[in-house]
């Protein structure tokens, strides 16, 4: 193992066996668990790959923490194992060639199907029972010795005492608190000025380890069991049979199991379970898969630490932990810079991600982040990726803090920078930098600007560098000719761009051209709401600061920043160029008495399955605003799935809530 490689490897096993002992011994999570997944996922890479030098106190080589001293220590009767994870799907197909081949060598080739059952996050349990009755239920430990919380376990109703059979048997399951229990639980703890609890899964660990049998009682708890690991009586011959025995003796067990005969149909699950798992209202991490037959799994096994015949297959992680390995300086298209990192690759929220915004000078002091850190990344849906934090535990001994620079090429001229004044941003002292002139016009062409087919950014920035085309309104004076002399164009894709441009320039919203203008400040809703406003694009030129500051939402800095533009003969004599090559089209002035939405305001959070684009859009033309953030002004928070903060700050503030089926019953969208 290289020096370098090893020098990581125990850097990951001293943090991992840290964050392992808060979670599982004292219940702190001082790192979430898919930052978590992700550590021992790079631990396992490199195990993997160096498996001669794995040191014996890494946490692959047990499962988890020692019991507190508080309860009573249990040894358990029957180990208690954990589940090997896996996170893509080529993964998955090692498993099931693993599966597979030691079948085919030791079972005459045959070959298995497969149960996939949801992975609840919550605390694993043990209950005994002897001739029907519980004796004993107890924590998984360490995997020998585990805590007595018979007691509590007691509490919750979902636990049989007494099963509907005098058997003896050891079985598993996975204590949790629904999501809806835990808003309850919070708004309680709030009143009494308490914190609130960050996550179902904490609170139903840290219930279940409570010294008082009432307050364990108090928060509701809930139980799925899902295995037999020893039994008085023969066992069935497959685990769907087996879950079918549970239920008969009395124990609730998940109901969304599916028998497959194939990787594909393993994969179809997850998919599915990966959309589904936000409507429970039980926190679902990912699937696992298990051989069904009872005697194949009796003939694959066990490793040291976990069933040859099972994994986990965990969903997509939206945390994750990568490593910073550069910090660059971006020239945006108003001239601010904003510094980016550069990460190694990682998979977060099911894509590949190797950039994430580090915002501004403040945001990375904040931070204190490093060349060379490891990271936590969270993404949340569409949203770009952030860094939350800096695991310092494996920190670069040699890192040193991180100093914005007072030169960035790309700003062209001599490449000074400077501090906006009252902000924590930086912008380029030379206005006329090429990079902004490229980001400025890549804006103007994309979506939320005239939204012209085949003007992406590689083509915009040809057409740049080549020399065509300086300034907006060069675009509509383009010829077939000078697309051809562009990398990667033909005569038919030269053609139909020039189509698209012309296509583009005969129906320009209003708004889209005061967004297109990259004017400072002002975004899609606000050029919105002053097209609304003024109607015409001579009245905004002419308008004052009065005037501006009479809109509702534009306050004094976006106001000054429209009259700074219009005031400028550079920016007036393009607009005047511009105007010549296109046709505006605005907003028709509102008939007041027949919007129904009228002077409400909606905000959109989540995915939905009509785009935000064309919610936004349908409550507009009913009278409604839309915005970005909520606040005590906001009507309605429209929630899809993935829905983040804001839906947390909308019932915070007692903010109405719709799903995706009420807004549209509201606005009569089938």
């Amino acid at each position: 193992m290289p020096k370098e490689t090893k020098e990581r490897y125990i850097q990951l096993v001293t943090a991992i066996n840290h964050y392992r002992f808060a979670f599982h011994v004292h219940d702190k999570e001082e790192i979430s668990e898919a930052a978590l997944d992700s550590l021992k996922h790079e631990l396992a890479g490199i195990e993997e790959q160096y498996p001669e030098n794995i040191v014996p106190e890494s946490p692959s080589q047990r499962v988890a923490g020692k019991p507190l001293p508080q309860f009573k220590k249990v040894r358990h009767e029957i180990a208690q194992w954990s589940f090997n994870d896996v996170f893509n799907e080529k993964e998955l197909h090692d498993f099931d060639t693993r599966v597979k081949r030691f079948l085919k060598d030791s079972h005459q080739g045959l070959m298995p199907e497969y149960v996939c059952e949801l992975k609840i996050d919550g605390l694993k349990v043990v209950l005994t029972y002897e001739k029907g009755l519980l004796v004993r239920a107890a924590t998984r430990g360490d995997g020998e010795v585990g805590e007595d919380v018979t007691q509590n376990v007691r509490t919750i109703e979902a636990v049989p005492l007494v099963l509907t059979r005098a058997v003896d048997c050891i079985v598993e399951g996975e204590v949790w608190m629904s999501a809806s229990n835990l808003e309850k639980l919070n708004i309680i703890r709030k009143k009494e000025g308490a914190e609130p609890f960050a996550n179902p899964r904490n609170v139903a660990a840290g219930s279940i380890r409570q010294l008082d049998p009432k307050i364990a009682a108090s928060r509701k708890l809930d139980v799925f069991i899902y295995d037999i690991v020893a039994f008085s009586e023969e066992l069935p011959s497959t685990q769907t049979e087996e879950l079918n025995l549970l239920r008969e003796l009395g124990f609730k067990v998940n109901p969304h199991f599916k028998t497959v005969k194939t990787v594909e149909g393993i994969i179809d699950f997850w998919n599915t379970w990966k959309t589904k798992s936000k409507r429970e209202d039980y926190w679902i991490d990912g699937i696992v898969i298990k051989v069904n037959e009872r005697q194949l799994q009796e003939a694959l096994g066990y490793t040291g630490k976990a069933p040859r015949f099972a994994v986990a297959f965990k969903f997509p992680a939206e945390q994750a932990t990568t490593i910073l390995e550069n910090i660059v300086l971006q020239v945006g298209r108003t001239g601010v810079v904003t510094p980016v990192a550069h990460l190694r690759p990682v998979s977060v929220a099911g894509s590949t991600v190797s950039r994430a915004t580090l915002h501004n000078e403040d945001e990375i002091k904040r931070l204190d982040v490093r060349v060379g850190d490891t990271v936590i990344l969270q993404k949340a849906g569409d949203v770009i990726p952030d860094i939350v934090s800096v695991v310092l535990e494996l920190r670069p001994k040699k890192s040193t803090p991180y100093q914005f620079p007072t030169h960035v090429p790309e700003c062209g001229g001599d490449g000074r920078i400077e501090r906006v004044p009252g902000t924590a941003a930086w912008r380029c002292v030379d206005k006329g930098s090429p990079e902004r002139a490229r980001r400025t016009l890549q804006y103007f062409c994309s979506k939320k600007g005239l939204d012209i087919e085949g003007l992406g950014e590689k083509v915009t920035a040809q057409l740049y560098d080549a020399g065509l085309v300086h300034n907006f309104d060069d675009l509509f004076t383009l010829q077939e000719g000078d697309f051809l002399t562009l990398e990667g164009f033909a005569e038919l894709s030269a053609q139909k761009t020039v189509a698209a441009i012309h296509t583009a320039a005969q129906h320009v919203p209003l708004y889209k051209l005061i967004t297109a203008l990259s004017i400072p400040h002002v975004g899609e809703e606000t050029a919105r709401d002053i097209a609304n406003h003024f109607l015409a694009i001579e009245k905004i030129r002419k308008a004052t600061l009065e005037e501006l500051r009479a809109i509702n939402g534009i306050g004094d800095i976006v106001a000054q920043a429209l009259v700074a533009w219009f005031s400028d003969s550079a920016n007036t004599e393009l607009l005047d160029r511009l105007l010549t090559h296109i046709k505006i089209v605005s907003p028709a002035a509102p008939k007041k008495s027949v919007l129904p939405l009228l002077g409400m305001t909606f905000v959109f959070t989540g995915t939905m399955e009509m785009s935000r684009e064309d919610a936004a859009e349908t409550v507009r033309t009913l009278g409604a605003d839309v915005s970005n953030s909520v606040s005590k002004k906001t009507s309605y928070v429209v929630a899809g799935e993935d829905a983040g903060s804001k839906l947390d700050k909308a019932k915070d503030m007692g903010v109405t809530v719709l799903s995706e089926g009420e807004f549209r019953h509201l606005t009569n969208v089938k």
